[in-house]
């Protein structure tokens, strides 16, 4: 497994989107108690990706604590020419997920929590498929283990310590 390329939120621009919100309840003597709890995936579309999880008693709370918490926890992801440099496939929990490079015009084919954390990191095409739980948090994470796992033909040349010609050329 690849080293994890952490980076510093300092004059980057990132935009956050909203993955999911949930109610939680929680009973006591006293009567209900409802609080809430949000998934946020923030990146600059161009490279950088993070994502997060907040908890509050109101859900602008959350939200906010999500984004804090998503700013904590950026990663570099290699992207090539609007798409991923290969296939890779992640499990997290119950969530399994396959993401493809797709040829230039495809657009992003995957679903709602996948498409937040793919379209923050910057990919313009990608094929995805979600299998297993639909679980936003779980799904969010077995993403971004698949993302954390993409290495770029340069990073693979440096680390066998050959040229790149030699990469492709076997």
């Amino acid at each position: 497994m690849s080293e994890i390329k952490r980076v510093k939120t300092s004059d980057l621009d990132l935009k956050d989107r909203l993955v999911g919100i949930n109610r939680v309840t929680k009973v006591t003597k006293g009567g209900r108690t409802f609080s809430f709890s949000a998934v946020v995936v923030v990146g600059n579309e161009s490279g950088i990706v993070g994502h997060g999880l907040g908890k509050a008693s109101e859900v602008v709370s959350a939200i906010a604590k999500g984004v804090e918490d998503a700013k904590k926890n950026l990663i570099q992801v290699p992207v090539l020419n609007g798409t991923i440099p290969h296939e890779q496939a992640a499990k997290y929990g119950g969530a399994d997920v396959l993401i493809i490079p797709a040829s230039s015009g495809t657009g992003v084919k995957a679903g709602g929590a996948m498409r937040a954390v793919l379209e923050s990191v910057g990919v313009k095409d990608v094929l995805a498929k979600s299998k297993g739980s639909s679980n936003n948090h779980n799904l969010v994470k077995a993403t971004m283990k698949a993302l954390i796992n993409l290495r770029d033909a340069y990073t693979i040349a440096d680390h066998r310590g050959v040229s790149l010609d030699k990469v492709f050329n076997g």
